[in-house]
């Protein structure tokens, strides 16, 4: 399913065939739409298009272009529509400082009363923002903006907004302008966004997708950009849609529930084996203390599956590249269920990988490499840091520094038994990677490779 979270369904360019619009979106595989108001008059309208419309949820405020021509009672008549069950934002509101269609300083006036609209409700709010980079984030910044969280919608601006954006928790929203054969610079930027904090929007009637330059715009064409944001991110198009599905509902309170903690989970061409959420590090920096999702998979076990039960949660794995055993927690933790789901795949030809953080032989209290030989094509140990003492201060092992010269060990005789054995670092603040380098290369023999910080999966 895909959730556009940005369409204007109330506006003439829709009024004759609507019905239609909406029919072509469920066929697109649309299952949900958020139209946006941009007056009073306008949000009163998209409100009842959503109480009319199963699929379609709303939110009500005033577009910087409007402001200059608000009522008085414009803003209890707002606060009235938000208090629907299908309003799920404010907005649009912000800054747009190219059209100055209204005066900037009734423009920021309005900027901040609906900001504080949204927190009085607790309710995202969907910014606009036009060449008003530096003060619409002063403004959110100073309007404390991340405590109800929002989007900056059809993100336009340079990566150090983006970056400010992030930081507050906010979400990107990008659509047609993606796709644009113009716009590298915008999908620079993009790829450097993690998708976890990425939305998909249309801002029909507007901004048609390249395929479509010149027609109206409508939800129909939202896997235009879908696909556009795949190919930035090096994902299939199936990881596009659940993860910005999910973060679409995480933000707006719109779409299915997540399901129970996967055992198997894809990701791009790999299968990913999820068989325990135990670990014997405590990483200060990992994904498991924020968030149940990883690319959209909630991994959240309720019990650790046998090797019966990760078999059949498999399906039909031969249709992946490899097959991955990572998840929530060390796999080593559970040696004998990695070894017979392996012949298993192995009976197969497809390749087996086991993302680690090589204390096996801390768990074991012996040496099991030898029972990967055959089994185990690829090993993949999180390195993460040049030293014992830095690896101990911010992964917290409960073996102390000891792990980390088990980890060393580990990879020095996984060499002899796995044909692929690489060591991992994060690209976070802090790090030494290129003595992580000489770690890896010339004291441990392998190759090392730099992983994207919150970039997981």
């Amino acid at each position: 399913m895909l959730i556009d979270t940005h369409a204007h369904l109330d506006m003439e360019q829709f009024a004759t065939d609507l019905p239609e619009v909406l029919e072509r979106a469920n066929a697109a595989g649309v299952g949900r739409i958020i139209t946006i108001g941009t007056d009073a008059a306008s949000s009163r309208r998209a409100a009842g298009l959503a109480d009319a419309c199963g699929p379609v949820y709303f939110a009500a405020g005033i577009h910087p272009h409007e402001v200059k021509d608000i009522k008085e009672g414009d803003y209890d008549r707002l606060r009235e529509l938000l208090n629907n069950p299908k309003a799920v934002a404010v907005g649009e509101t912000g800054l747009d400082y190219h059209y100055d269609l209204s005066p900037r300083d009734v423009q920021r006036e309005h900027f901040v009363l609906q900001l504080r609209l949204a927190s009085e409700l607790r309710k995202p709010v969907i910014v606009h923002s036009r060449e008003a980079n530096e003060e619409t984030m002063d403004i959110l910044a100073a309007e404390d903006a991340g405590d109800a969280g929002g989007t900056l919608h059809c993100f336009s601006g340079d990566y150090e907004m983006a970056r400010r954006a992030l930081d507050l928790g906010f979400y990107i929203s990008v659509g047609g302008t993606l796709t644009f054969k113009k716009s590298d610079a915008l999908r620079d930027i993009i790829k450097k966004v993690p998708i976890e904090r990425t939305i998909l929007e249309t801002d029909c009637p507007y901004l048609a997708p390249q395929p479509m330059r010149g027609k109206r715009n409508e939800p129909s064409f939202i896997g235009h950009a879908a696909l556009v944001l795949a190919e930035v991110k090096g994902l299939s198009i199936g990881d596009v849609k659940r993860i910005t599905t999910l973060n679409a509902a995480t933000l707006f309170g719109v779409g299915e529930a997540a399901g129970e903690g996967a055992i198997a989970y894809p990701i791009r061409d790999s299968l990913y084996l999820n068989i325990t959420n135990r670990c014997t590090n405590d990483c200060t920096f990992c994904v498991r203390n924020t968030t149940a999702f990883v690319k959209g998979h909630n991994l959240r076990l309720r019990h650790e599956p046998d090797a019966g039960e990760v078999i059949a949660a498999m399906g039909e794995f031969e249709r992946y590249k490899e097959v991955v055993f990572c998840g929530y927690g060390e796999p080593f933790i559970r040696l004998d269920v990695i070894k017979e789901v392996a012949r298993a795949v192995k009976a197969k030809g497809i390749r087996v990988r086991v993302n680690t953080n090589g204390h096996a032989l801390l768990i074991h209290g012996r040496d099991i490499l030898p029972e990967l030989a055959g089994l185990v094509d690829a090993l993949s140990v999180s390195l993460n840091f040049p030293t014992a003492g830095e690896y101990t201060l911010v992964c917290r092992p409960r073996r102390g520094e000891e792990a980390y010269e088990s980890m060393k060990e580990f990879v020095s005789g996984a060499k002899k038994y796995v044909p692929d054995v690489t060591v991992t670092v994060l690209n976070m603040p802090g790090v030494d990677v290129e003595a992580c380098r000489k770690v890896a290369e010339d004291e441990l023999g392998v190759k090392l490779r730099v992983r994207e910080y919150n970039e997981v999966g």
